[in-house]
């Protein structure tokens, strides 16, 4: 069976949970750039990225209860290209 208590599963599932942090935050790295070319957030949903923000901040906050630098770091960069969209998205409204 699996041991979740292995050291080196541990850290398997850390650095997978690395890459798939780094996937789906780097998602918005076309977007911003997009965004930052065309001067367009007529598409853009303002709603979306405050509830997404929202979640990126809580999910940092699990991260930082049960002490998992995967979650951590990619929140952080997540809710930093959030922040980066939504800001756009409010100055060329």
């Amino acid at each position: 069976g699996y041991n979740y208590c292995n050291k080196k599963n541990m850290s398997i599932a850390t650095i997978m949970g690395l890459i798939a942090g780094l996937l789906t935050t780097g998602a918005f790295i076309p977007q911003i750039i997009k965004t930052i070319r065309t001067k367009d957030t007529k598409n853009i949903s303002i709603w979306m990225y405050f509830t997404y923000l929202s979640g990126c901040m809580m999910w940092f906050f699990y991260g930082y209860e049960i002490k998992e630098n995967a979650i951590l770091v990619t929140n952080i960069f997540s809710t930093s290209f959030g922040l980066t969209m939504l800001f756009l998205k409010l100055k060329y409204k």
